[in-house]
């Protein structure tokens, strides 16, 4: 028996295409989302994460007709984020084959929306996404819209309201290491993660399974989540979706004996 803690690639729509950013900007265009999905299948991942990296920026709700043609290709469980503002969404995005959904400016907006899905869905299909970025201080600031709006509350209150509000899960993203694959914020990760008592996933800058593994064993996420060290290869950032494999886990001992 071994303790084998979920590993998460976090796949970004933009426009209906598939794309990664760096530092929440600069996104490179990867193609078509749902033979991305199709691979990801296939290698078996433990769960994938979608994102519309412009939904709650552009005022729109979640695009069902895309996200249904993506269920029907995936067959691990799915968590959408991106322009959720009522129960009814997240009603229509289960009915179409998502389990969880991920919350960001849904729930700061309106904060009794944690709580609604929760009463009828469970804790466990309600994932609080932070969005996390350092001034020249150093300092913590939190952001939603796609990182174009300051909200108030350091990244461990805002982890701790969503607790109390009903939140399942956190998604904590670090906009500063997102897609510069230099290995997750630990600093940042371990304050949230003594913080709350809910699992958290960390996210933004695994270039490699040994990111996950430090992240998961120094730093006390519960979940590591990951795209560009998902879909790029090699130093030139070749676009190649990629999942490691069970040996080098182990090897690695991101999956350790328990």
């Amino acid at each position: 028996m071994y303790h084998r803690p979920r590993l998460i690639p976090c796949l970004l729509l933009s426009d209906g295409n598939l794309v990664k950013t760096q530092k929440f900007k600069d996104s490179t265009y990867l193609g078509d989302p749902i033979n991305a999905v199709k691979i990801f299948s296939e290698k078996c991942v433990d769960e994938l994460c979608i994102q519309d990296i412009n939904a709650s920026k552009n005022g729109l709700g979640p695009n069902f007709e895309l996200l249904a043609e993506i269920a029907t290709e995936a067959f691990m469980p799915l968590s959408y984020g991106g322009g959720i503002t009522t129960v009814d969404q997240v009603r229509q995005l289960f009915r179409i084959g998502f389990e969880k959904v991920v919350l960001n400016t849904g729930w700061l907006e309106r904060p009794e929306l944690l709580g609604e899905i929760a009463a009828q869905f469970g804790v466990q299909s309600v994932i609080v996404s932070i969005d996390v970025k350092q001034d020249i201080l150093r300092r913590y600031h939190c952001v939603t819209c796609d990182g174009t709006r300051q909200v108030e509350g350091t990244p461990v209150e805002l982890a701790q309201r969503a607790e109390a509000l009903g939140a399942g899960e956190i998604l904590l993203n670090s906009i500063d290491r997102d897609g510069t694959m230099q290995g997750y914020d630990l600093k940042l990760v371990r304050s949230v993660a003594d913080a709350v008592k809910i699992p958290l996933i960390a996210c933004g800058g695994a270039s490699s399974a040994k990111d996950m593994e430090v992240v998961l064993h120094q730093a006390g996420a519960h979940a590591a989540a990951a795209g560009s060290m998902y879909v790029f290869y090699g130093t030139r950032r070749a676009v190649l979706i990629h999942v490691p494999d069970e040996k080098e886990l182990m090897e690695l001992g991101v999956y350790r004996h328990a």
